[in-house]
């Protein structure tokens, strides 16, 4: 095995061999993105998933020539907590030299991560985290929201189980994580519920690092709600689920979030209900069963959510790039504030708003097929069509400009 002195050694003779300026005009050859996901921790599984996709679609990009004859070097990083993403985020910044930023998926590190960007005046591509605050009071001019917002999912979710009659005259049990994005969800599910008729029985915060649920599946048990509806993240939507079936308690569940890697993990026979997402490997469009396929390949199984969005994240920053024909942060702003459409491989292009940032795109809900139906461990889930529907327009789920406390 080659040892890093070895590589050291290496390096400075091939400086010697060739000239300072070769090495540095090597080094400057690659755009270099700093790329912060959590990999362990109750998100780890998520932030495995995005590390994949962004791989793929850097392979392709530099494949395919690079971004203006120029590779692209993705450097993944674990984020693990706030504090962490923000010193990470600092070193990459300042020792590293990233043109840009992307990644995230907890709410509560990308806003620190959004903090060091604008605070160095540097571009952050915040890809997967979900609180309305971020694009909401918290936004800032120096970051683009990839992912859809926390209300966008209750609003999706919401007009599902409105139209099975779970909401009006319902009693509602709720469970929420106990950090930014779950305080997040709680909100805005708590606000649709009261407007559509539905009484909030109970909302008790849930750790996130909590895996016993028994002493919340007691207090359900006791409060006999007609329906529980989740505002958990990352894997404790696996564990709640599997420990209410072990349960057996009567009462439906629904979610107003679940990725798909956490219900797989939930597995066949756990899982029921109404469940958002913003992307599932089923989509029925080219750039989508090519990714899917080119992901199988390569990893023998679908892609999950977080898989995909940093996939087409990726190829969204290059062709910004591309298109600028520059990696300066204040032409790629501008560019994306003009609201060029882009291929998300939906049936329906997205685009970033110029006045919060947020992409805009479709949404999906999803149930659970007959038990027996499923092909394989990743084909139980049975997806809705898109929302909002191709006659209207795609802000229709999304916070108002009057609604929003964005101020750039």
């Amino acid at each position: 095995m080659t040892s890093r002195r070895d590589v050291l050694k290496a390096g400075a003779a091939g400086a010697l061999a060739l000239g300072f300026p070769a090495i540095v005009k090597a080094q400057s050859a690659a755009i270099k993105i700093g790329h912060l996901t959590p990999m362990t921790g109750f998100l780890g599984a998520l932030g495995v998933y995005a590390v994949k996709g962004i791989q793929i679609a850097a392979e392709e990009i530099n494949a395919a020539g690079g971004v203006m004859g120029r590779k692209l070097d993705v450097m993944s990083e674990d984020s693990v907590n706030p504090a962490t993403a923000s010193t990470k985020a600092q070193r990459m910044f300042e020792q590293d030299k990233v043109d840009v930023l992307m990644g995230e998926i907890n709410s509560a590190s990308a806003k620190t991560i959004m903090q060091v960007a604008e605070r160095n005046k540097r571009l952050f591509m915040q890809i997967g985290a979900r609180s309305d605050e971020l694009r909401g009071s918290g936004c800032n001019r120096y970051t683009f929201h990839v992912d859809i917002p926390v209300t966008v999912m209750v609003n999706a979710e919401g007009l599902a189980l409105l139209r099975d009659g779970l909401i009006k005259g319902k009693r509602i049990y709720s469970l929420t994580s106990d950090y930014l994005f779950g305080h997040s969800l709680s909100k805005a599910a708590k606000n649709f519920i009261a407007a559509n008729g539905g009484t909030v029985i109970g909302d008790d915060l849930v750790a996130t690092d909590l895996t016993d649920f028994s002493p919340y599946l007691l207090k359900i048990r006791q409060a006999k709600p007609d329906f529980i509806a989740t505002n958990l993240g990352g894997n404790q939507v696996t564990n709640f689920v599997k420990q209410y079936a072990e349960f057996g308690l009567p009462y439906p569940v629904a979610g107003f979030n679940l990725n798909t890697a956490d219900a797989w993990a939930a597995g066949e026979g756990n899982l029921g209900g109404i469940w958002p997402t913003v992307w599932h490997h089923e989509i029925d469009t080219p750039g989508s069963k090519a990714f899917v396929a080119k992901y199988r390949a390569k990893h023998g199984q679908p892609p999950e959510n977080h898989a995909w969005i940093e996939y087409v994240s990726l190829h969204v920053m290059a062709r910004a790039m591309a298109e600028t024909k520059s990696t300066d942060n204040e032409k790629l702003i501008a560019y994306f504030e003009k609201e060029p459409k882009f291929d998300l491989l939906k049936p329906r292009q997205g685009y970033f708003r110029s006045w919060d940032h947020q992409m805009m795109q479709e949404a999906y809900t999803f149930t659970v097929k007959p038990k027996g139906q499923a092909k394989d461990q990743w084909d139980f889930l049975q997806f809705g069509p898109a929302v909002p529907r191709a006659d209207q327009p795609l802000e229709i789920l999304a916070p108002t400009k009057e609604q929003n406390a964005c101020k750039m």
